[in-house]
């Protein structure tokens, strides 16, 4: 009944006196909605509605509101360059698609007309964003923003966020827009790739200059679809918000409590099923409240922990971390959850711990493994009472924690219930968000994405540009099998969309430009079985086999490199295997089984972003099985300047390779094998270094793990670890004798 009091603008009489208008151009829809009175409904013509700017400014009442609503649900299109402004009172806005466009300004749909005009009263119910983004990937951009007060979105679809910026955002910056009651419920939020840097949250309520304002947000059933911005799914920095009985799926992130007080985060649902970096709640600042709510298979650690609650700065301005004091974490249940993390980022700066704050009545089940708790500070400000076990604890004393024999069955919304009749845990008795309860029914809740091997097979024989002609009749996900032979490419291979180029038999790729394939957006790229040789390619410096579009790139991509060779190079110096531009991002680079011989420059040149401010170029780097011999320039340069703590900030394992004569040309300034800057999780192991320059690894950001270890240095100095982020979470072991590692058995590449 609270809700029905505190809402009352959304239920609409039945005895509407206002009439309905049929609008089929811009000129028409300005005039109706200038005219418009209480209980209209202005009704946009089925279509597409092409770089049209909408100001939907009227004055409606709590029982007739003025709607501006599509003829039929999805299908009047609002597309190119295009936004939508609410101001005014009781307005709702239904059943419209944007999609494939931009915003000429930062905010795609705004409740307000300018900062003097706001809208209040007022609901965005059941319309569709669809990938509408701007061609820039770090020009920041809106989809929703939130000014006034008593505004709903509710039902509401979002796809596909590209560029920097929040997807929704309440803002606080007026005391018109301060304890605003707003209520965000029963909205789809679809499938947002990693941004590779900070400002990629889904959802923001406040900022940190008003975060000590009350907003009074309710954010609620709502679905959260593999939203892997950033760190941050949700970012509260505001006071007195609610976030209840939403559900985060696959999401590579956590609900933070990052500024304000006064937050209550109940009855939620996070499913990880194992997908690496998934996290939960992290608790900053004073007076929260988490309770009752059901976590399962989420992976993260650190400051994705399925649980994590962190050091403060004393005296903390407001942009940086609140101590944390007198909140509590109650009756939730932890289903295989690896990290739970206390007193996360303890540090120099981060130095206040939690303070007269309670753990307790949760439930911590693992299927056989121990419950690992991460703690970094003293625990004494944290109290522990009746929270249940099922295995071991790892890394905390288990006062506060009771020992038991659980067994669970499924209930019907799929959460594991424990069968003995215990109080600690969450006790769930209401409907738990799904794809089929949020968002619209009338349009798709997330398109496929064309993986390698997708498509058909596209059989090429040898000879000149067969392979660029195949390219020009692909489709996205298709393999371009090679016969086996010789292939000339005078042409660049420019890949459109997802492209695998495989061969069973020898195969040789010979080219005579700069670039043999370049990644264009919306591309990736799989090569299998090839040999590709560089003796013909053009007599330039920089050159690359590999390179991505030198524009900005939207979309992340993804390189996968298995049983390859790749030769000669050398043509000129400072050539490289992959090159990658300033503003792109690829989501993985997998290389296995694949040799690299004869080369003036670097193997991967990841190393475009120079500003900074914690962009990066590449999530995951996986190196296994491969061989890298005569390269003058480094066989990997990875960076991630900056000190901001926003992104998983990348991963490289290198695993079983062989380093031969790596680094000694005359172009290789920086002195390094393999140089890494800013990479927050670091594995090189079982490899051999042969006359060659240094592993140079800078530890820096947040809480790096380094483990080197089971490598051999032959001819080679010993590996270099440097950085304010060194800690004993780092492990250096060099096997400099080779000791048990001379045959091959266990170091370097397998035989």
């Amino acid at each position: 009944m609270s809700r029905l009091l505190a809402f009352p603008f959304l239920f609409i009489s039945l005895l509407s006196l206002g009439s309905d208008f049929l609008v089929k151009d811009e000129s028409s829809l300005k005039k109706a909605i200038s005219e418009s009175k209480a209980g209209d409904n202005i009704i946009m013509a089925n279509g597409s509605w092409r770089d049209i700017e909408i100001l939907f400014e009227a004055t409606g009442t709590q029982n007739e509101p003025i709607t501006l609503k599509a003829e039929t649900k999805g299908q009047v299109i609002i597309t190119g360059q295009s936004n939508l402004r609410l101001a005014g009172s009781f307005l709702q806005v239904e059943g419209l698609v944007f999609k494939n466009g931009n915003s000429p300004t930062t905010e795609l749909i705004s409740f307000r007309k300018h900062s003097k005009t706001l809208a209040y009263n007022s609901r965005l119910t059941e319309c569709v964003i669809d990938n509408f983004n701007g061609l820039e990937r770090f020009n920041t951009e809106a989809w929703v923003v939130l000014y006034g007060k008593h505004n709903r979105v509710d039902h509401c679809q979002f796809i596909d966020k590209r560029n920097q910026g929040v997807t929704l955002i309440v803002r606080l910056n007026g005391p018109e827009s301060v304890e605003n009651f707003h209520r965000v419920d029963h909205n789809y939020f679809g499938y947002r790739q990693n941004l590779g840097s900070n400002g990629g949250e889904t959802l923001r309520i406040g900022t940190s200059h008003y975060s000590m304002m009350n907003s009074n947000t309710t954010v609620e059933y709502n679905y959260f679809d593999r939203c892997n911005g950033e760190h941050e799914i949700i970012s509260n920095k505001s006071n007195q918000n609610t976030y209840r009985y939403n559900t985060f799926f696959e999401s590579k992130g956590t609900l933070t409590m990052r500024h304000g007080n006064e937050t209550l985060v109940e009855g939620n649902v996070f499913f990880g099923n194992g997908v690496a970096h998934t996290g939960g709640i992290r608790i900053i600042n004073e007076k929260q409240t988490v309770r009752n709510n059901y976590l399962e298979g989420l992976t993260g650690d650190r400051f994705r922990g399925a649980l994590t609650i962190m050091n403060g700065v004393p005296n903390s301005p407001l942009n940086r971390y609140v101590p944390v004091k007198e909140s509590i974490a109650e009756h939730n249940t932890f289903i295989n959850c690896e990290y739970i993390e206390l007193c996360a980022g303890s540090d120099e700066e981060r130095s206040a711990i939690p303070q007269s704050t309670t753990v307790s009545n949760n439930l911590f089940y693992q299927n056989g493994n121990a419950q690992k708790f991460g703690v970094y500070d003293e625990l004494k400000g944290i109290s522990f009472s009746s929270n249940v076990y099922n295995t071991s604890l790892q890394g905390l004393i288990a006062e506060g924690f009771e020992k038991k024999s659980l067994f669970g069955n499924r209930n019907e919304n799929g959460l594991l219930i424990p069968t003995l009749d215990i109080k600690a845990g969450a006790h769930f008795d209401h409907e738990i968000a799904n794809r089929d309860n949020t968002g619209v029914n009338w349009y798709p809740k997330q398109k496929g994405l064309a993986g390698f091997g997708s498509g058909k097979v596209i059989l090429v024989s040898e000879g000149l540009n067969t392979l660029s002609d195949a390219v020009s009749k692909s489709e996205p996900g298709d393999v371009i099998q090679l016969s086996g032979g010789k292939y000339n490419q005078t042409k660049v291979l420019s890949l459109p969309h997802p492209l695998s180029f495989e061969s069973t038999n020898e195969s040789t790729i010979t080219y005579e430009n700069a670039q043999l394939f370049i990644i264009e957006n919306g591309a990736s790229l799989k090569l299998k079985g090839l040999k590709i040789d560089g003796k013909n390619s053009l007599d330039a410096p920089l050159n690359s086999v590999i390179s991505t579009s030198r524009y900005s790139m939207d979309q992340n991509y993804k390189v996968t490199i298995e049983d390859c060779d790749f030769t000669n190079l050398d043509v000129n110096h400072s050539y490289n295997v992959l090159k990658v531009a300033q503003s792109t991002f690829a989501d993985t680079i997998s290389i296995r089984n694949t040799r690299f011989k004869n080369i003036s420059g670097t193997v991967l040149l990841l190393n475009a972003e120079k500003d900074d401010i914690g962009i990066y170029n590449a999530e995951t780097v996986l190196i296994e099985n491969c061989l890298f011999e005569d390269i003058e320039g480094a066989a990997l340069k990875m960076y991630r300047g900056g000190s901001d703590e926003s992104t998983t900030a990348g991963l490289l394992n290198v695993n079983h390779c062989e380093f031969k004569n790596i680094g000694h040309g005359k172009k290789n300034k920086i002195d390094a094998s393999i140089e890494l800057l800013g990479v927050q999780n670091t594995e090189i192991a079982n490899s051999l270094f042969d006359n060659t320059k240094p592993v140079n690894v800078n530890l820096t950001v947040g809480e790096p793990k380094a483990f080197i270890h089971d490598i051999c240095l032959l001819n080679t100095p010993e590996v270099i670890v440097i950085g304010e982020g060194y800690s004993s979470q780092n492990i250096y072991e060099t096997n400099s004798s080779c000791i048990n590692g001379s045959d091959g058995e266990s170091i370097g590449i397998l035989k």
